[in-house]
């Protein structure tokens, strides 16, 4: 049998593996000294790099001592492809065995920005689906309501309101391409998105015997839409979870040149509350289904015009409080 190492390969016949991004590692079987298992004959600029080994040093070693991983090591006898968390990083390793097994390759390819795009990718699909939600939801409350005879001029309101909700969606569908913070900031008093937040909460609040109520107007400069949507967030929640017939409060009062919102509810203290505003997190006794992305909207949102989300106790009752930026004057 011939135990003779393979031939190492020249630098000039495969100085193109230097240009690859993933690193390669070319071994052989039974080429090294007693004991060795497999051995480098070639590593490329890449794999250098990951290593920290250089081609000269690494040329005739066994292929443990230049990965120094048992891992790595048994992948490259048996073949195959896995994955390893390495300082925060992902890699992919595939290993490929050739010349009736005794010569092989090992690639390591750093996919951790394709993870990372990946999660943010489910991270934006959740977003967008709870995004969705209301919208939806007010349109079939407005179809649901014209199947039914009225006065024509309530059905126009219906009409209306149908269409703004149609509006609503066709902007969430322009934010697939731009992103999720505002763009569309404008000074507003917050009276206008209160009349249409309690518009379309007026379905719930019947179902549930809740009573809503407003503290003082001031005028503010953000997006209507974002602003909208973490107020329904956030009194939906109270209404979801506060016990059922009580009154939900939003209270609003000046902070300089902010503007603070806080939703009240009557529902029982909560612990750890930051944490109830990271992503796919829900309360220990929040019943039924849920995506857990409703206060991680709403802090991603209210960051992005520069304020701040947080929950706090308030006497007997639950604050869900946020900072926006003061419009021109304050109280109107």
């Amino acid at each position: 049998m011939d135990t003779r190492p393979a031939p190492h390969p020249t630098p000039q016949a495969d100085a193109w593996l230097d240009t690859l991004p993933q690193a390669v590692l070319l071994f052989c079987a039974g080429g090294g000294p007693p004991g060795a298992g497999m051995t480098v004959t070639r590593v490329n600029a890449a794999a250098v790099r990951l290593w920290g080994v250089p081609q000269e040093r690494a040329a005739g070693r066994s292929l443990l001592e230049v990965v120094r991983r048992h891992t790595l090591e048994a992948l490259a006898e048996r073949g195959g492809e896995l994955e390893l968390e390495v300082g925060g990083r992902t890699l992919r390793c595939t290993a490929t065995r050739a010349g009736e097994g005794r010569e092989g390759a090992l690639v390591v390819e750093d996919i951790t920005g394709h993870r990372r795009r990946e999660a943010e990718l489910r991270e934006a699909t959740a977003v967008l689906s709870h995004e969705f939600r209301t919208p939806v939801t007010g349109l079939r409350g407005v179809l649901e309501a014209l199947e039914y005879d009225m006065p024509p001029d309530l059905a126009q309101n219906f009409v209306r309101q149908g269409l703004q909700e149609v509006e609503r969606l066709a902007r969430l569908v322009e934010d697939l391409a731009v992103g999720f913070r505002p763009t569309r900031a404008r000074t507003l008093p917050l009276a206008e998105t209160f009349a249409r937040a309690e518009r379309l909460l007026t379905p719930e609040l019947t179902t549930r015997q809740a009573s809503l109520t407003f503290g003082a107007d001031h005028l503010v400069r953000a997006d209507p839409d974002k602003l909208l949507q973490v107020l329904l967030n956030l009194i939906e929640n109270a209404l979801k979870y506060g016990p059922p017939g009580q009154p939900v409060e939003v209270q609003t009062s000046p902070r300089g040149t902010w503007v603070e919102v806080a939703v009240l509810d009557h529902g029982s203290p909560l612990g750890g509350t930051d944490s109830l505003f990271r992503a796919h997190t829900r309360g220990p006794h929040a019943p039924g289904q849920g995506s857990g992305m409703g206060l991680y909207i709403v802090r991603s949102i209210v960051h992005g015009w520069g304020g701040q989300a947080w929950t706090e106790r308030r006497g007997e009752r639950n604050a869900f409080c946020f900072t926006l930026p003061g419009g021109v004057g304050h109280g109107l």
